[in-house]
């Protein structure tokens, strides 16, 4: 694919937006409709993995590019990108890691600001 994802873990629907040249609310849409994008939900924003970015430009080559439908796409990516069949060979790797890293960051943050206010 013809596209450049900045080397960084997560991403908020704003850059996904930018990235792709979509508005926001596509994405949203796109949530709503692809069971294969399903960005977390972190302190109350979508966070986006790289994952996430890849699949919303495949759903987007998919529709503006080769003229898929959204039924006709949901079902080329139900063949081609199942969740089930990647969460059974990905989980356990890097991905885990990054969502702990991330989890165990933002707690020694949490600590910390308790420790200021003893």
């Amino acid at each position: 694919m013809d596209f450049q994802i900045p080397d960084k873990m997560f991403f908020k629907i704003g850059e996904v937006g930018r990235l792709a040249g979509l508005d926001t609310h596509v994405l949203r849409f796109w949530e709503s409709e692809f069971k294969q994008l399903s960005p977390a939900k972190r302190k109350g924003q979508r966070v986006y993995q790289r994952k996430d970015v890849e699949m919303v430009f495949h759903i987007k080559k998919l529709l503006y590019e080769e003229g898929y439908t959204i039924a006709g796409a949901k079902k080329w990516l139900k063949q081609n990108f199942s969740p089930d069949k990647k969460e059974k060979k990905g989980r356990g790797g890097s991905e885990n890691k990054e969502i702990l890293l991330s989890v165990r960051k933002d707690l020694e943050y949490v600590l910390s600001m308790l420790k200021k206010k003893r």
